[in-house]
Formats: structure tokens, sequence, C-alpha cells
């Protein structure tokens, strides 16, 4: 019996033993397929020809436009929806209101939705043929396949981030700090800047990381938008998909990279910002 009994627990640790491995072994394999070759390859077809090539095509007008606009849109963005998430994260947490539930998930509402599916909700209401089509035709405003509207979509489809990390920080952080800072007579913008903000700075700058993310490698809502117009309304990831339909690959992989590093980077400084909020739990 002590024998048949060693034997079976054996064979139950062997099993053991194996399975983790597998198990390891089905997810190494399974995100080489999908991430780890793909972005070799994106590397290898960027720098197949050298360096100065690579730079080569990061040097072209359209690519230099492409980028800045890029960049224009997510310095706008970044702090509008900065302002706004701050604002709905501490009236979500700080007031008991009828349709809060609405509220939170109406905040939401980009996440589940497609961004393509956004911007045609755009052109349907911004249009010359949409809601305020006539407006916009009285006006001669340039709302879709212009600036402002490629901004509104950035803004809509990157509009959750900062207020999804700021909400559960304060809702861990109370109110019984800002209550005492009032009752020893501070106002409420004192209360703001040198209570609140430094109590959830570490999640606000999770949420603008996240967002500028989201900001600079949006392509569905503003693929419908902008009208794609090469040295107008292209973006760094519209440049890329046009430059590879134009069969200029290595143009292409170029502009990729740069994207890729920009997700690197963002990866980089997330882990970061999650150890130091980690260390501030623990305390």
């Amino acid at each position: 019996m002590t024998t048949d009994s060693s034997n079976n627990q054996t064979q139950h640790k062997k099993q053991k033993s194996w399975i983790p491995v597998l198990l390891i072994t089905i997810a190494i394999s399974y995100l080489a397929l999908v991430q780890y070759i793909p972005a070799i390859n994106v590397f290898y077809q960027a720098f197949k020809s050298g360096i100065i090539p690579f730079f080569a095509n990061l040097s072209t007008p359209q690519f230099l436009h492409a980028a800045w606009l890029t960049l224009l849109l997510a310095v706008i963005t970044l702090p509008v929806n900065t302002v706004f998430g701050l604002c709905a994260a501490w009236s979500i947490t700080r007031h008991k209101f009828p349709g809060r539930a609405i509220v939170i998930s109406i905040i939401d509402l980009p996440f589940s939705i497609s961004p393509v599916v956004a911007g045609l909700m755009l052109v349907l209401v911004y249009g010359k043929r949409g809601w305020f089509g006539g407006f916009v035709e009285a006006t001669d405003l340039q709302i879709i396949f212009g600036f402002p509207g490629m901004l509104l979509a950035t803004t809509f489809v990157s509009m959750p981030f900062v207020a999804r990390e700021v909400i559960p920080v304060l809702e861990e952080f109370g109110k019984e700090q800002e209550e005492a800072a009032r009752t020893l007579g501070a106002n409420e913008w004192q209360i703001f800047w040198r209570v609140t903000l430094p109590s959830v700075r570490w999640g606000l700058l999770y949420g603008l990381i996240l967002t500028n993310a989201r900001t600079m490698g949006e392509f569905g809502a503003i693929s419908v938008v902008s009208g794609n117009i090469i040295g107008k309304t292209q973006t760094l990831p519209l440049f890329v998909e046009d430059a590879y339909k134009q069969y200029e690959t290595e143009t292409a992989f170029s502009a990729a990279v740069l994207l890729a590093l920009l997700a690197v980077v963002t990866l980089v400084v997330k882990g970061i910002l999650e150890k130091k909020t980690q260390v501030k739990n623990e305390e």
C-alpha cells in the first residue's frame, strides 16, 4: 500500500511539473506569432537597407507633416482630456447624484464602441449633410475632412483614460484630508492644488501616458473623419497605411518603427509608474 501511494504521488508530481511548462510554452508561442515575430520583422524591413535610408525615409515632407500633425493633436488633446478627466473624477467620487452610473457608462463609451463607428457618428453630426450641416456650411467651417474633425475624433477615443485612472485613486484616498483642510480655512482651489492633486498624481500621470499613446496611435476614427489627404490631414498611422499601399514598404516600416518605439517608451514609463504606485500603497 505504501509503495502504491508513493508511486501515485510521484506520478502526480510529474503531471504537475509538466503542466506549467506546457502552459508557458503555449503562451510564449502565441506571443511569438502575434507580437514578437511581427515586431522583429518591422524593424528588419525598416533597417535592411541601412541606417541612412531609414533616416532618409523619415525626412520626407509627407512624413514630417504627418508627424507634426500627430504631435499637434496630442498637444491639444492631452490638456483637454486632463481637465475633463479630473473634473469628471472629482464630481463622481465626491458627489452622490441621480444618474451617476449612467455618467460613468457614458465615460466608458469609447472603450466599447468601434473607432470607425465613432468617426461615422461625427460625420453624421458635423458633416455638411449632418445635424449641424446647415450651420457648418453657413459659417464655412471645415470640420469633417479637416483638423477640427480630427481633433474631435481623437479627443473622443482618448477621453476615458484620465478619468478611469483617477476615479479609483480618489475613492481610495477618501475625503478626510480634504475636509480637514476645509476646516482649517482652505478654500476649494487651495484644497485641490495642495491636497487632492498631489494624492492622485501617479494615477493622473498613468492616465496621461495612456491618453498620449492612444492619441498618437489612433487610426479608425481619424481615417473616417480626415479623408487621409496627403500633406493636409494625414497622421502617422494613416501615413504608414498609405505608404504601404503605394508599395513604399521601407518608408512605411520606418514610420512604423517610430510608432513602435513610442509604444515601448509608453510601456517602460507605465511600468515605472506602477512600481511607484505599489511602493506608495505599501507605505
